[in-house]
């Protein structure tokens, strides 16, 4: 399903979800296109049945962060500060808010570059995973700016705050091997095995049971940001919920009959 000339979606019945950034030529920096293709994308997979979320760029790179055309044209034709800052506000902080607080996981697929924005939205879904061939970069610095897209949020809660620091006073460009080295990618695959690598992932997650790996997934997003009584308090009413579905059922079942479970959702 192309969704406008930007994005493209796939969904899976029962299984991923795959959204491609498709503007190559621009390296896939979020443009408003893209933008708009990611988060109607996401309303399509909201209401779909499936059960993870994969976003990948095409062309060989992730995503090469803002929109520099646009950058230019706030220059050039001297558009006010405060204005510049509501349309952050309305479209790359707002996407980068959606993917965080998307109710099914989500795992990008970082085979080339992810810098400054690109970068966020990478490390705004649940789990990165990255072929040799990926970099990352918070390099807003190189152009003139302070951080925005969530880096304050986000990079210190996955790498902590000394090298979160390091990455945006600096605005190093990183290999893969670093970024998995300092936490901020999962894994990183040969650039031959990437496919099939994040293909046996995916199928981890797929398989599991999806209404408790939705609360789990979000539990975890939300627990440094809690107390332990309230943890434990939210940790409690979602087993309630859960305690409740055929799949907890089918789960107990499997285990004493020795085989795996066949989760569907319900």
């Amino acid at each position: 399903m192309a969704l406008g000339e930007a994005v493209h979606l796939e969904i899976e019945a029962d299984g991923p979800a795959t959204i491609t950034l498709d503007q190559p030529d621009r390296r896939n920096a979020l443009s408003e296109a893209i933008g708009t293709g990611i988060s109607e994308a996401l309303d399509e997979i909201e209401g779909s049945d499936a059960r993870v979320v994969r976003i990948e760029g095409s062309g060989g790179s992730f995503s090469a962060g803002g929109d520099i055309e646009r950058m230019v044209e706030g220059i050039e034709n001297d558009v006010p500060a405060d204005e510049r800052v509501r349309r952050l506000e309305r479209s790359t902080n707002a996407l980068i808010g959606r993917v965080v607080e998307f109710p099914i996981p989500t795992v990008a697929l970082v085979d080339g570059p992810a810098v400054g924005a690109g970068a966020n939205l990478a490390i705004a879904c649940d789990v990165q995973l990255a072929s040799e061939n990926a970099v990352f970069g918070f390099v807003f610095r190189q152009v003139g700016l302070s951080v925005d897209a969530g880096t304050s949020y986000l990079l210190p809660r996955i790498v902590g705050e000394n090298v979160a620091k390091e990455l945006v006073l600096t605005g190093d460009i990183i290999d893969a091997d670093r970024a998995e080295e300092i936490g901020l990618v999962n894994h990183v695959y040969d650039a031959e095995e990437f496919d099939e690598r994040v293909d046996e992932f995916v199928e981890k997650v797929v398989s599991g049971p999806p209404i408790a790996l939705r609360h789990a997934n979000r539990l975890v997003g939300e627990g440094l940001d809690k107390s332990l009584e309230q943890a434990l308090t939210d940790e409690a009413t979602a087993q309630g919920i859960v305690f409740d579905t055929a799949d907890h059922e089918e789960g107990v079942e499997a285990f004493f009959e020795d085989r795996g479970p066949e989760y569907e959702g319900r």
